[in-house]
């Protein structure tokens, strides 16, 4: 069964904006990036410094449901490492494993 899509709460463009996550893109280790609104459909493409990537699936999930595997796609070598991350950047943010999340998924087209 295919999830129906809420609509987009930002463009393609502000998706992935923080200097070490563009890198980790550039660089092949992020393949997925999570966020707690909708900033693509499948089929958009994303330019980062001139590289295109093709955003290839978006769906929701949530904190709880997140695995070592999903840590890596976004770049990370551990689940602990990724939510460090997460939780640094949004200082006082709880970690809610209820919460949920709107995954995007991609792959270079270059």
């Amino acid at each position: 069964m295919t999830q129906e899509l809420a609509p987009k709460t930002c463009s393609i463009d502000r998706m992935i904006t923080v200097e070490e996550d563009v890198q980790r893109v550039l660089n092949g280790t992020k393949t997925s990036t999570r966020r707690n609104g909708r900033y693509a459909d499948p089929g958009e493409i994303l330019e980062l410094q001139g590289r295109r990537f093709e955003v290839t699936r978006v769906y929701q999930q949530t904190l709880g449901e997140l695995t070592e595997e999903h840590a890596r796609s976004e770049g990370f070598p551990s689940l602990e490492a990724y939510k460090s991350y997460i939780l640094g950047m949004h200082k006082g943010m709880p970690w809610i494993p209820s919460a949920k999340v709107w995954v995007h998924e991609f792959r270079p087209l270059d």
